[in-house]
């Protein structure tokens, strides 16, 4: 019976995390980069053509894709369906994208999904849930949000307190400078006196007039 390509890549990784040290998600990206490789061997096998590693074919990748599923679905409640290749997993790592050549966030684009969507499976996104509340994030950003809230009032009331206090430093200046000009006229001498002493001036003398006549 022939193996099927994924068996093949499995027997693979398999050999070789059995010489050398591999994380799960080394053997994770080295089993997604064996099998499409596989692949285009197996393309250029019956095709009878020259394997060519750097460029792949539009009609390898296209059998490289899995089944066409709603994204929605693709997060499901033990596992998450990797939209690139198939694969299922409870959580779409960085270096399992790195091997379609993706980041998270071109992955989440590319599919429709919001940014803040959890690339995991729904269990874990729960879990890890539960443990942030239990370490009181949710509650620790309320306080960041309050304390900046708090922050933000203080410095509009300096502000209006400036401006307060500006205005009556202005106040300040115009009324002194009132007062100033009110001692001025207090010290200049009095002008009506003088006007009632010319207008006497004036009677006595069209009186001797009369008298002359």
């Amino acid at each position: 019976m022939t193996k099927k390509l994924l068996e093949i890549a499995a027997e693979i990784i398999h050999a070789q995390a059995s010489v050398s040290q591999m994380g799960p998600d080394d053997v994770e990206l080295a089993l997604a980069k064996t099998f499409v490789t596989l692949q285009k061997m197996q393309r250029a096998e019956e095709g009878g053509t020259l394997l060519d590693l750097t460029a792949p074919s539009a009609q390898a990748a296209e059998e490289a894709a899995p089944e066409k599923i709603d994204p929605k679905e693709s997060v499901q409640e033990d596992k998450i369906i990797c939209l690139e290749c198939g694969a299922e997993m409870r959580q779409l790592t960085t270096k399992h994208l790195a091997a379609h050549e993706l980041s998270p966030r071109e992955y989440k684009r590319k599919w429709g999904f919001p940014l803040k969507q959890s690339l995991s499976a729904k269990v874990l996104s729960r879990a890890r849930s539960k443990a942030a509340k239990k370490r009181g994030l949710p509650e620790n950003l309320v306080k960041y949000q309050e304390a900046r809230k708090a922050k933000k009032m203080e410095a509009e009331e300096a502000e209006a307190a400036e401006a307060a206090e500006a205005a009556e430093a202005v106040e300040a200046v115009e009324v002194a400078e009132i007062a100033e000009v009110v001692v001025m006229e207090q010290e200049m001498p009095p002008e009506a006196p003088q006007v009632e002493e010319q207008k006497e001036v004036k009677v006595t003398r069209r009186a001797r007039k009369k008298q002359a006549v």
